[in-house]
């Protein structure tokens, strides 16, 4: 198992935006069980399942305006 945290930016505080919105959908329909931080997503699952949800989780987020995300696997 691993932990994915993975933060969608532009950030404003208290205003997720659709971008962030998306990643949080995408991260969760790759079956990842995710909580949503104020500075970031995190959620634990397989490292199969993790590596599936980084693609969709990208898409994601940048077809609804993000400027960057940042990921950080590291094990559970």
């Amino acid at each position: 198992m691993v932990r994915l945290e993975f933060t969608v930016e532009p950030f404003h505080d208290g205003d997720p935006g659709p971008h962030v919105l998306a990643a949080l959908d995408a991260a969760r329909a790759a079956g990842l069980d995710v909580a949503f931080g104020p500075f970031g997503t995190a959620g634990v699952g397989s490292t199969e399942v993790v590596a599936a949800a980084l693609g969709p989780i990208t898409r994601a987020a940048y077809a609804h305006g993000a400027t960057r995300i940042t990921f950080q696997v590291e094990p559970a």
